[in-house]
C-alpha cells in the first residue's frame, strides 16, 4: 500500500452504536414502562424494577437522559454527515466492505433516531401515548 493509501480511514460504525445504545436509554427511561403500564402488565415493570432497582435513575432525570441522547445524535449523525464522502480504499473486498458499513451506520442511527423520538413521545407527552393504547 501507498502512503497515501494508509491515511484513508473507512468510517466507523462506533458513532452510530453508541446512539443507539444512548437511544435504547430512551426507551427504558420512558416508553417501556408506560407501555407495560398502558397494557396492563404493571407487575412486569415492578418485577423489573425490583431485579433491576438502578433503572429508577434513568425516568427521574429523563432530562438528563434525553439531554445526553440528543447530543449524541447529533454529533454521530454530523460526523456520518461527514464521513459520507470519505473515499473508501482502492482493493475491491475493502471497498465493498467500506460502502457497507456506511450503510449499517445509517441504518444504526436511523433505528436510533426513531428509538428517541418513540421516548421522547411516551416521556414528555404521556397522555396522548395513553389515547393510543386506551
Amino acid at each position: 500500500m501507498t502512503p497515501a493509501q494508509d491515511e484513508i480511514k473507512n468510517p466507523s460504525v462506533l458513532p452510530a452504536t453508541l446512539a443507539l445504545f444512548t437511544s435504547a436509554t430512551t426507551l427504558i427511561c420512558c416508553a417501556l414502562p408506560a407501555m407495560l403500564v398502558m397494557v396492563g402488565m404493571g407487575a412486569v415493570w415492578s418485577g423489573v424494577i425490583g431485579a433491576v432497582p438502578g433503572i429508577t435513575w434513568f425516568g427521574a432525570n429523563k432530562a438528563l437522559v434525553f439531554g445526553v441522547t440528543g447530543a449524541v445524535l447529533l454529533a454521530s449523525g454530523a460526523w456520518q454527515w461527514h464521513a459520507r464522502n470519505l473515499p473508501c480504499p482502492i482493493d475491491p473486498v475493502k471497498a465493498r466492505a467500506c460502502t457497507r458499513l456506511r450503510r449499517i451506520s445509517w441504518s444504526l442511527w436511523g433505528i436510533s433516531v426513531g428509538a428517541f423520538l418513540i421516548g421522547g413521545f411516551f416521556a414528555f407527552f404521556p397522555d396522548a401515548a395513553a389515547a393510543l393504547f386506551l
